[in-house]
């Protein structure tokens, strides 16, 4: 069952075809990539839609496409993915979230992360949720914040070596019984 998570001025849906071109600008743009290892190239852009699709058609959830209502236009992509042994707080399901710049500063990386909270507390009946992020990233901070997540812990992030000025990362968790969201899961 693929599920669509619908807030006022949002969508969260399954990829398609269309998407795929915007999505590779969004990954191709240093600003939105300032704070991942790379850019990415059309290749891996669209390796990564074949995955976060394939994980939605699997599970009925993951990393859904975020398309804003008003333009019907995809501006990023937000959701879920299961950390089953990567890191030393595995297992574990993390959220995450990448908007296209031009969308920053209006609220959707929040509004479109309720709407993923609230499918992993309502519908998979998930305890806990966790975010982490290259401690240099404080804008993605600030959201995990606005979501009420609390903060847990500095991590060198296991795949990124020592030379990297992002290997340093934070992590934040959200518990069921603290999430509260007023967004309508569609």
């Amino acid at each position: 069952m693929q599920k669509f998570l619908e807030s006022a001025r949002l969508i969260l849906r399954p990829w398609q075809e269309t998407d795929r071109l915007p999505f590779y600008q969004l990954n191709a743009d240093p600003a939105v990539m300032r704070y991942f290892p790379k850019c990415l190239t059309r290749t891996e852009s669209d390796l990564l839609i074949d995955k976060c699709q394939a994980f939605i058609e699997q599970q009925g959830w993951g990393f859904w496409a975020v398309e804003l209502k008003s333009e019907q236009r995809l501006i990023g992509m937000t959701g879920l993915h299961s950390q089953p042994d990567q890191f030393s707080f595995s297992p574990c399901t993390e959220i995450g979230w990448r908007l296209n710049k031009d969308y920053w500063g209006q609220g959707y990386a929040t509004e479109a992360a309720q709407l993923a909270l609230s499918f992993a507390f309502q519908t998979l009946n998930l305890k806990e949720v966790v975010a982490f992020t290259a401690s240099i990233n404080h804008p993605s901070q600030a959201v995990m914040k606005r979501l009420g997540m609390q903060y847990q812990q500095e991590f060198l992030h296991p795949a990124l070596t020592a030379d990297s000025i992002l290997q340093k990362h934070v992590l934040y968790t959200i518990h069921q019984h603290d999430f509260s969201s007023d967004v309508c899961i569609a």
